[in-house]
């Protein structure tokens, strides 16, 4: 019986460090893959279509809406991101583990279509630490750090919402608990039934 896979749903304010973790844990954990968002803006400078965004005209998008193509999908400002459902139950139907990096509104729309998802969120150690990290390379004006902290403020208010907290103190710390988290999930029972359930009914068998 193939192993049906999980399905993750990682939010964190901006500077938190939710890209590097899930960077870091693609690199040492092959049986999962994020899904790669659609979107209406324009592609920008070294990025490549398939992998940082699978890039669609707003025709297309709002076609892809209608049809219920989206498992979440918002609008930030004149443009509209969205992520594939096709492809996740694809993946997830081939045994494969499946990360949404996601607001929490987005998180909000998930949790509604499937229930059984698993939700972690990644916060900073401190308002001073995040503050630190968003001035880090110094080419945005106090202005914009603000507008910024409060933005992440806002996102911070909905961690209580997730079932997993992790706190991005320590980055190998922080990896860790994430790749922790993973592995609990593939231990439990349901799905180790699933992945041997030969092994499990020749050591039953008489």
């Amino acid at each position: 019986m193939t192993q049906i896979g999980t399905l993750y749903v990682i939010s964190a304010p901006s500077g938190a460090g939710k890209t590097s973790l899930v960077k870091a844990l693609l690199a040492q954990d092959k049986q999962v893959r994020v899904s790669v968002s659609h979107t209406t803006r324009t592609i920008r400078p070294g990025e490549t279509d398939g992998h940082d965004y699978n890039f669609i005209s707003m025709s297309m998008f709002d076609e892809m809406i209608e049809n219920g193509q989206f498992l979440e999908y918002a609008n930030v400002f004149t443009n509209k991101y969205g992520t594939s459902r096709v492809w996740v139950e694809e993946q997830l139907q081939q045994g494969i583990d499946v990360i949404l990096e996601i607001d929490w509104q987005g998180a909000q729309q998930i949790r509604k279509q499937m229930p059984e998802c698993t939700s972690l969120f990644i916060l900073p150690p401190s308002t001073a630490d995040l503050r630190q990290r968003l001035t880090g390379r110094g080419t945005d004006s106090e202005e914009v750090i603000n507008h910024r902290m409060s933005e992440a403020i806002s996102e911070m208010s909905h961690y209580h919402e997730y079932q997993f907290l992790v706190i991005n103190d320590n980055f190998d710390t922080a990896l860790h608990e994430l790749q922790s988290v993973l592995t609990a999930q593939r231990l439990k029972l349901q799905q180790q039934q699933q992945k041997h359930a030969d092994m499990l009914a020749e050591l039953l068998s008489e």
